[in-house]
């Protein structure tokens, strides 16, 4: 496997899906990464309905809590854009709070 890879969503290698079905990486694509990273715990997306406090209630908090942090510190064009990659990705993980944040919030955190 070549050092960086092309990051394709369709077509051989298309192991990463498109941004308008949620963005993020494909089963298949996951399998793909873990056979050329033995050991790797990668895993797909918390997309069900999840019981409170389980492991993937768990999994979903956290990727909410950290994908926030990447919308936070993404340009205005990114954190505006209900189209954009990471936006995808949090309504696909089922992440609360995916609307615009008020420009003032981001002013405070800086």
């Amino acid at each position: 496997m070549p050092e960086n890879p092309i990051r394709r969503t369709i077509g051989k290698g298309g192991n990463y899906r498109k941004t308008k079905s949620g963005a993020g990486m494909t089963r298949k694509g996951v399998a793909a990464y873990r056979r050329a990273n033995p050991g790797s715990k990668l895993k797909t997306a918390v997309t069900g309905k999840v019981k409170p406090g389980s492991k993937a209630a768990k999994r979903r908090k956290s990727y909410c809590a950290r994908s926030l942090g990447q919308l936070k510190r993404s340009s205005a064009k990114t954190r505006n854009n209900p189209n954009s990659r990471i936006r995808q990705a949090r309504r696909r993980w089922k992440c609360a709070s995916g609307g615009r944040f008020p420009e003032t919030l981001f002013r405070q955190l800086d």
